[in-house]
Parts: structure tokens; sequence; C-alpha cells
């Protein structure tokens, strides 16, 4: 019953924000830490285009390297970028929790009548 194309799409994408969390709480850690790259995730194009192929499951989330100009110490994490990161990521899982609460409600919902 939840492997609907709906359900299927914010489970993709609530894994995928939980990836961008990761790599940003790890950012943030090594902000310090001389040489470091920070890691950057993408998933939305890949979601995007697997929704619209109808099968949301089959999108990609990928990792790689920051682009951003290394500092003196060979680290190239921005505190400001990567706090911006954590906010937008933060609203965009609240609001895909949010959205897998209320198809459960309209479900409970249905089972009720």
């Amino acid at each position: 019953m939840l492997d609907d194309i709906t359900s299927v799409t914010l489970s993709t994408a609530l894994s995928a924000l939980s990836q961008q969390q990761r790599t940003t709480a790890n950012n943030i850690a090594n902000i310090e830490t001389p040489g470091f790259i920070a890691g950057r995730v993408s998933f939305e194009d890949s979601l995007r285009d697997a929704v619209a192929a109808g099968s949301p499951a089959s999108a990609q989330v990928t990792t790689t390297s920051s682009t951003e100009t290394p500092g003196v110490n060979g680290n190239n994490v921005d505190l400001g970028e990567e706090m911006v990161n954590e906010t937008k990521t933060s609203m965009q899982y609240q609001l895909m929790s949010t959205a897998v609460s209320a198809k459960f409600d309209l479900i409970s919902d249905s089972i009720r009548v």
C-alpha cells in the first residue's frame, strides 16, 4: 500500500536529505582540519527525472568534492555556506516529514470510514 509513487518519492527524498545533513555535519566538524575538502550532495535533478520516469526509487544521490578555493591551510569549508545548507536541508526535511505524516493521516482517515 505504501509503494505508490508519492510514498516512494517522499522516502527517497528523506533518505537523500539525511545524506545531505550528514555531509554538512562532516564538513562543519572538519572546519579546522588542514587539507579537508568539503563534500556536496546532489540528488534533486536525479529525483525529478526519476519521478518523471515513474521510478523515484532509481534516483541517485551523489556526493562530490566542493570546488570552492581552499584557504591557506588547504581547507575549503565555508561555515556561512554550511549553515545556510543545514538550514535549507532542515526545512526541506521538515516539509517532507510533514507530507509523510499527512499521507498517513489520509490513509488512517480512509480506514476509519
